[in-house]
């Protein structure tokens, strides 16, 4: 009765060989996928956060470019829209980043776009993502708050 009983399992266990092995295989490439998803969307966070970073400070360096003459002999303080848009691209540039710059009075607004290369997740093809960040800045006069025209500290 042994015998007939060790002749059953071998077979039942000979039916399913290979079972364990595709589970393994599958259940690899799952948890491959999920640590691509973490650290790669990790750095993608991190890539959007410089890109908006980078997009406020250019937008800053934008925004200094007044028109001095005008403001030395008025004291109003008016964007070069010329100048802001080359001051923030100048910027842009030393970052070695790219972007675009809008100025619309006194407001300047620049767009970032980073392309974070993947390291996970280039296993499923996926090589690299886009992201972008933006943001403006406004020409002012006044250290702690905006002063009137002309106004002293």
């Amino acid at each position: 009765m042994s015998r007939v009983r060790a002749a059953r399992l071998d077979g039942a266990v000979r039916g399913e060989e290979g079972t364990v092995t595709a589970f393994v295989v599958i259940f690899t490439l799952a948890l491959l996928l999920l640590a691509g998803l973490v650290i790669d969307g990790g750095l993608t966070l991190s890539a959007k956060v410089q890109a908006i970073d980078e997009a406020q400070a250019a937008a800053r360096a934008g925004a200094q470019a007044i028109n001095l003459p005008l403001f030395r002999s008025t004291g109003q303080v008016v964007l070069d829209p010329a100048s802001a848009t080359q001051a923030a691209q100048a910027y842009l540039a030393r970052t070695g980043h790219t972007g675009t710059v809008s100025v619309n009075g006194d407001d300047v607004t620049v767009t970032v776009s980073i392309s974070q290369p993947t390291q996970i997740l280039a296993i499923a093809g996926l090589g690299h993502l886009t992201v972008t960040g933006s943001g403006s800045a406004v020409a002012e006069h006044g250290v702690l708050a905006p002063q009137p025209n002309g106004g002293a500290p």
